[in-house]
Order: C-alpha cells, then sequence, then structure tokens
C-alpha cells in the first residue's frame, strides 16, 4: 500500500507507531539543523520532521522539496513538544526515517492557502489546484453531506429515486434552451432540460406517485452569484395530494436538513404569505424576514400639497428604519446615489427625521405643515429615533426599488446574519404574467401550473386575475424552491394553452405527448423542486453558489479551465449539416 494512514487521522494514542503517508507538500520550514514539511491530503495536515544530526542526507533530500511536490513518508509517530491545538493532529509529529518523491510540482500560479493570493479567474482556470485549498474541500463535503441527507429522507417517506434523460425535446416557455443537434437526423435538435417537469408528470401517470431525483439542469440565461448554466436540483413530485400535502412534506424535509446539518432545530410551522402581500409588504416576493422594516403605503397621504415629485407619481412609499434618525447628509446622499443605479431604478430619495426629542424634518418640509409630517410617522409606525425613507413613481418599479433599499438599509445595520433563518411559503401567485412588448401572457411559474380552483371560470374572462396554485420556499430573502399542484385536467391544460396564446396545432406539436398521456389517466399530482445549489450555499453561510460546485463557469458563462464553449472542427460541423453564419466584419 502507498500508505497505512491518511493525513488526519493520527493522534497522541498514535505514538511510537510506524506509519506511512503520502500527499502534498503544503509547505516546508528549514530551521538550522531540523526541517519540518507540513504534509497534506484530503483528511488533514501533518507535521514530518527531518534531523540533520541523524539523517543528513535525508534531511537535505527535503529541504529541496518544493510546494505540491506529492512524496511517500515513512517513519514514527512521536509527541510533538511544540503541540499546534488547532488541528487534530497537532499533538503528533512523524518523525521521517524514508522519504520518496512521487510526483514533482511546478510553483502552483496561487497559494493553496485559504486566503490565497489567486484572483477568481486564475483559480477558476486552475480548478484543480483551487480544489485543494482547505475552504473549497470543506464546501465540497458539505455538498456530499447535504446530498446524502436528502436521499436518506426522501427514502423514509417512501419516495424513490429516478433518472431522466438528459436530451429531451426543446419547447418554449421560460428560458431559453441549450440545444443539441442530432446526427443522425440532420436539421433536428435535442435540448438539455431546464427540469424535468414534463417527465415528472408523466412518472405521476405511470404510477410512480412518490418520485426525486437530484438533477442536473440547463438554461441558457445571464448568470449571476446563485445562477449558472448548468445547475443541480432536488427535483420532487407526488400524487393524490393537494397543496397543503406537498408543503408539510418538503417543510419536513427543510426542518430535517436544518438539523441534520446545522444542528437548528425548528419546530414552529414556517410562515405563509400571499404573493400579493409580500410584494406590498417587502416589495419582492421572496422577502427577507430576518428584519422588519415593511413597505408603508403613503400615496393618498402626501398627494395634493403642490409636490409635483408626489403629485405626479402613482405609487409614494415608506420604510422605516428604526434608531437612524441621526443620519448624516452624506449617508443621505450616499443612499440616493444607492437608489439612483440601474439595477434599482429611483429617480432620487427623499426623506423624513423623527429625532429623539421629538422634532421632525424632512426634505420638503416647505411643501408640508408640521401636522402633515406628523401622519407620516404615524402611518409609517415611527417612533422618535426613527427614520422615515420615501420613493416615488410607477407602482411596479418604486416597490422594487423600496425591496433594493431596504435589503440595503439591513446589510448596513448588520441585521441579515448568515447563521439566522427565517423560512417562508410564499403562496398564491398570480398564474400568468402579461408581457406589454408582445402584447401576450407568459405563464408566471409555467404552463403545467394548475389555477385555483375557484379561479378557473377566470381564465376566459380576465386571466389576469387568476392565481395560481403554486408555492415558493423563501429563505432569507432567496428562493430555495418552487412548485405547484399541476394540471391533470386535460380540458384545463388545454384552456391553459389557449390563453398563452397556443393554437391546437402548436400545442399538440409541443405538448401531444402529454396531453395523450393525460388520457389514460392522469392522477392528481403536484410537486416542488429545490435549487440544491443554493441549499449547500446557504449552510455554506455564502452567498454565491460558485465555490459550492466541483467545476464551475465564470460569469459569462464560460469554463476557462477548459477553455469552453469553443468551435468545433469543419468535419463535425459537416457531419452535423451545420453552416455556423458568421458576423461581417467592419
Amino acid at each position: 500500500m502507498y500508505r497505512t494512514n491518511t493525513c488526519g487521522e493520527l493522534n497522541i494514542q498514535s505514538a511510537g507507531k510506524e506509519v506511512t503517508l503520502c500527499g502534498w507538500v503544503q509547505k516546508s520550514r528549514n530551521l538550522g539543523g531540523m526541517t519540518f514539511v507540513d504534509l497534506r491530503d484530503r483528511y488533514g495536515i501533518t507535521q514530518l520532521v527531518f534531523n540533520m544530526e541523524v539523517n543528513s542526507e535525508l534531511c537535505g533530500q527535503a529541504r529541496k522539496l518544493g510546494r505540491e511536490f506529492v512524496i511517500q513518508a515513512k517513519g514514527k509517530v512521536r509527541e510533538r513538544s511544540n503541540k499546534n491545538t488547532k488541528i487534530p493532529t497537532g499533538e503528533i509529529e512523524i518523525d521521517v526515517n524514508e522519504l520518496n518523491i512521487i510526483s514533482r510540482s511546478e510553483l502552483p500560479p496561487f497559494t493553496i492557502e485559504d486566503e490565497t493570493d489567486g484572483g477568481d479567474e486564475l483559480r477558476m482556470k486552475y480548478r484543480y489546484l483551487d480544489l485543494r485549498r482547505n475552504c473549497i474541500k470543506n464546501n465540497m463535503i458539505l455538498r456530499h453531506k447535504v446530498a446524502r441527507e436528502v436521499r436518506q429522507y426522501m427514502d423514509s417517506i417512501g419516495f424513490i429515486e429516478v433518472e431522466t434523460p438528459v436530451l429531451i425535446k426543446s419547447t418554449p416557455e421560460g428560458a431559453r434552451d441549450f440545444v443539441v443537434p442530432s446526427r443522425m437526423q440532420p436539421g433536428t435538435f435535442y435540448a438539455l432540460p431546464q427540469s424535468p417537469q414534463t417527465l415528472k408528470q408523466l412518472l405521476m401517470v405511470a404510477g410512480y406517485d412518490r418520485y426525486y431525483q437530484i438533477v442536473k439542469c440547463f438554461r441558457d440565461e445571464d448568470l449571476r452569484a446563485d445562477r449558472q448554466p448548468e445547475f443541480t436540483q432536488i427535483d420532487c413530485e407526488m400524487s393524490f395530494v393537494e397543496r397543503n400535502d406537498v408543503l408539510d412534506t418538503f417543510e419536513g424535509l427543510a426542518k430535517y436538513l436544518f438539523r441534520k446539518i446545522k444542528g437548528i432545530e425548528i419546530n414552529e410551522p414556517f410562515l405563509r404569505m400571499s404573493y400579493q402581500e409580500a410584494i406590498e409588504r417587502y416589495g419582492s416576493d421572496k422577502p427577507d424576514l430576518r428584519f422588519d422594516m415593511r413597505i408603508n403605503v403613503l400615496t393618498e397621504a402626501v398627494k395634493g400639497h403642490g409636490f409635483s415629485v408626489f403629485d405626479s407619481a402613482e405609487y409614494i412609499g415608506g420604510i422605516c428604519v428604526p434608531g437612524c434618525s441621526e443620519y448624516s447628509r452624506k449617508q443621505l446622499d450616499e443612499l440616493t446615489e444607492f437608489v439612483k443605479r440601474p439595477q434599482v431604478g429611483a429617480k432620487g430619495l427623499l426623506y423624513l427625521k423623527y429625532s429623539p426629542d421629538g422634532s421632525i424634518k424632512s426634505s420638503v418640509d416647505k411643501f408640508y405643515t408640521a401636522d402633515d409630517l406628523k401622519k407620516w410617522t404615524a402611518l409609517s409606525g415611527m417612533k422618535p429615533g426613527d427614520l422615515l425613507l420615501i420613493l416615488a413613481g410607477d407602482r411596479s418599479k418604486t416597490l422594487t426599488a423600496l425591496s433594493e433599499l431596504r435589503l440595503e438599509m439591513g446589510n448596513r445595520l448588520n441585521l441579515r446574519s448568515k447563521e439566522r433563518f427565517v423560512p417562508l411559503w410564499v403562496i398564491d401567485f398570480p398564474l400568468f404574467e402579461w408581457d406589454e412588448e408582445i402584447s401576450r401572457f407568459y405563464a408566471m411559474h409555467h404552463p403545467f401550473t394548475s389555477p385555483k380552483p375557484e379561479d378557473i371560470e377566470l381564465m376566459k374572462k380576465d386571466p389576469g386575475k387568476v392565481r395560481a396554485n403554486a408555492y415558493d420556499l423563501v429563505i432569507n430573502g432567496t428562493e430555495i424552491g418552487g412548485g405547484s399542484i399541476r394540471n391533470h385536467d386535460a380540458s384545463v391544460q388545454k384552456l391553459m394553452f389557449k390563453v398563452l396564446g397556443f393554437t391546437e396545432k402548436e400545442a399538440e406539436e409541443q405538448f401531444g405527448f402529454l396531453l395523450n398521456a393525460f388520457k389514460y389517466g392522469a392522477p392528481p399530482h403536484g410537486g416542488i423542486a429545490f435549487g440544491f445549489d443554493r441549499w449547500v450555499a446557504m449552510f455554506g453561510g455564502q452567498d454565491s453558489i460558485r465555490d459550492f460546485i466541483a467545476f464551475p463557469k465564470n460569469n459569462s458563462g464560460r469554463d476557462v479551465m477548459l477553455d469552453t464553449p469553443s468551435e468545433i472542427s469543419e468535419k463535425q460541423l459537416e457531419e452535423l449539416k451545420i453552416v455556423i453564419k458568421r458576423e461581417k466584419e467592419g
């Protein structure tokens, strides 16, 4: 065997034992007659000792070791005189009597340390080196543990894991598909699944009433911290269920994961909030409830006083920030610049300070009396010492901007602790959203979401008012998962397609396989898909999912390690009957 032990398991009880270790040289220290080498593997670090007086040749060999050399060291475990209590092996060291170099290493392009000198692009280019770092290794282990616990829980409640195809049919709606050309049938294409949505519904028709899989999904869309072109879902579906059955089942999964992964017991039922309430109170369908600062509607109270910004606005809202009435002019100017950023979208910021002594000062004093401003404090639930931040404009855009401003204040006041978790079910989403540019409805979730039974008639009269039998699990302002009760009645599904603008022929061409399956006895069913990468990142205390994926893409969707996407050869293009249309230069 190359080794008898790993670099993370030996301790003081191992003293006197002859061992053989293998690993990478983390670093070495030459101290006169002694040389110390830290040997690292996936399990930890063990200190090796070489003594010039005992074996000068061996010590000289050790002094030639470079960082990241792969070596084998044989020797005896002994107690360290200078113990390191920060690591499990810190009480012992190996008195080496034989050293073998297995593989030499060039000088790495960055230090293999938790605090590295490598930038993101450099680390991604040499990701196999980055994965050696302890912090990234721990992320991969965390990912493994979460996957293991998901499977344990799902198995315990009777779900079976069924794999679905990776090459499927391209369908409209949702994000852009990644497509794969077929060589055997030129001119045709597969799509990589955005999710196994229709396939898991077919499994329900097939009688597999409790299905799940931890599955790779693909979406050709712009990237951000919690989005990659390929990502992993915990995909789940159940038959003979109503909404509460699904919520209770997967609330159980969430509580189980919090207990097993974080050691947190959540005994209370998760909060539930309608989509409408979430938007009105927090400006977002994924509100962060670790802190309050609800949005207060001021529209009627502030209009009609000659202040054109308010009088011309469709909506005026404000958030009360506790204890911040002493905010300086500089701080308020910084917030004004924040709300003017394109990603926030407001034109400006107004404020009202309710000082601890009871006096009130605002940026619109000349338009309003002291009594008027006092009413604002009452409407907003202000107390002496509080600050009211106000935005005005188009209702939808202003609510979005207020949501971003609220989160910014939460960050500034350190109210968004990574160690506190507030789960929330957001329910009763709109079934459709209207696209002004092309004057048509889109499915807010996907075309197979069922309407609330009492709203089915509205699909013919006023689709914009139809509520979906849909739900999202939101934790700390992040959408962790979402799902719905599905249409199992072919007539309702056809009506859904009609509202979305599909002709009968188009619906048959795109989704005929599903509609045909419904003819053979479809059970009522529903499910949910969780963002597995987001779960892991949240448990790891990070906003970005990238360092919890072994080989991620960069912000432009590029794998800089593999140098892909890349062009393919003319021979491959010819086999696929594909002609590349080049952009003309100049």
